[in-house]
């Protein structure tokens, strides 16, 4: 069996021959009709732009977001350039992500989902409807929100041509990162000193079920998912792990914040179980999940392979401080090699970062990404 360190390096080669072949394949058909994303920060491509009660810590339409994007400006991504939403859909063969939902004029809806697919994800959204307006200044598309508006335009669709929507949606893919931000905030607003950690998981694993049934219904077949990574390495986590004035705090053998990390390693097998009796349930339901934190150990164990090569893993790269304190705005300092860095700001990865992540989804060989990877899961079936 090929070692991960080898199956990292002909991943990197694939991805390679991948983006060499971008411009070509700008003229071939798409490896899925559409994509329709759901989730958080991690894929939200402007949607919160759109949100008016949606504070600053939660939108991304500001300097020094963007700086290395195609435009070099803001465009709603937490990211220097691309987030994971475009590299996944850039594999599939599409341009970038679709565009966010809200950006869309109401007769462009449903056209739309013809035509590459929505966005749906909204940063600072969670698995919990509680998850995101005490953080946010009070609005985002939480999950439930951003399924309803799918299975909404579902329906539309269905009423103009019902054949040829379910065979749209059947074969589209279904592409879901979400649950970062129950774990932050269940570790910044912990509900009780006696809390019980595994129904706070539980609960987690019941919304993400009930979504993933929806999606089903509405006629959604092909599911990728991504766990939440090792959400105590971010550099927000980093200082709370570090302060001095919190008391004495588990920091984990990557200087992280134990306690949020155990939280992530807890909630993947988890969701890996409630994804595999789902599809046994559901006829031609197909799924690949990527477990994220196994992604993220392997980057902090090796920094440097043929794929990559991270010199800096826990500052962040916009921001002041060890921490990325501050924020990230026109004011901030900046890295200058961000391909160096893991993450971008306080909370997110650069897209050198990002971009580990979507090549393992699409090529990954068994190691991070079970039962199949994206490109096995879009691949025609008889």
């Amino acid at each position: 069996m090929a070692s991960r360190g080898g199956a990292f390096a002909a991943g990197a080669l694939f991805l390679l021959l991948a983006l060499a072949a971008q411009g070509a394949a700008a003229t071939k058909k798409p490896l899925v009709p559409a994509m329709f994303v759901f989730g958080d920060s991690l894929v939200d491509v402007g949607n919160n732009n759109h949100l008016a009660r949606c504070n600053a810590s939660c939108r991304a339409d500001y300097p020094r977001y963007g700086v290395d994007h195609p435009c070099h400006s803001p465009t709603g991504r937490f990211s220097n350039g691309y987030n994971l939403a475009d590299q996944l859909a850039q594999l599939l063969g599409f341009p970038e992500s679709p565009p966010p939902l809200l950006s869309l004029p109401r007769e462009r809806l449903v056209p739309q989902m013809c035509s590459g697919g929505i966005n749906f994800a909204s940063g600072g959204a969670g698995l919990l409807d509680r998850t995101g307006p005490r953080v946010c200044g009070g609005e985002v598309l939480s999950m439930t929100a951003q399924v309803d508006k799918f299975t909404r335009l579902a329906r539309l669709l269905r009423r103009e041509n019902r054949k040829a929507a379910g065979r749209l949606i059947s074969r589209s893919l279904f592409f879901i990162s979400v649950g970062s931000n129950d774990l932050f905030e269940y570790i910044d607003f912990p509900p009780a000193p006696n809390r019980n950690d595994t129904q706070f998981l539980q609960d987690l694993v019941a919304a993400y079920t009930c979504y993933v049934k929806d999606l089903y219904a509405a006629g959604a077949r092909k599911f990728s998912v991504v766990s939440p990574s090792l959400v105590g390495c971010a550099p927000s986590q980093r200082a709370l792990a570090h302060d001095p004035s919190r008391g004495p705090i588990g920091v984990d053998k990557f200087g992280c914040l134990g306690a949020a990390n155990n939280l992530s390693r807890q909630l993947q097998p988890m969701l890996a179980a409630m994804l595999q009796g789902l599809s046994l349930e559901r006829p031609r339901m197909n799924y690949s999940l990527g477990d994220a934190v196994g992604m993220a150990e392997f980057v902090f164990k090796s920094p440097s392979t043929p794929a990559y090569n991270f010199t800096e893993l826990g500052r962040a790269c916009c921001g002041g401080g060890d921490f990325g304190e501050g924020g990230c705005d026109g004011a901030a300092p900046l890295c200058g090699n961000r391909s160096s860095y893991v993450f971008w700001d306080r909370f997110h990865p650069t897209e050198a970062a990002s971009a580990v992540t979507a090549n393992e989804l699409f090529v990954d060989t068994g190691f991070f990404v079970r039962p199949i990877n994206v490109r096995q899961l879009v691949a025609p079936r008889p």
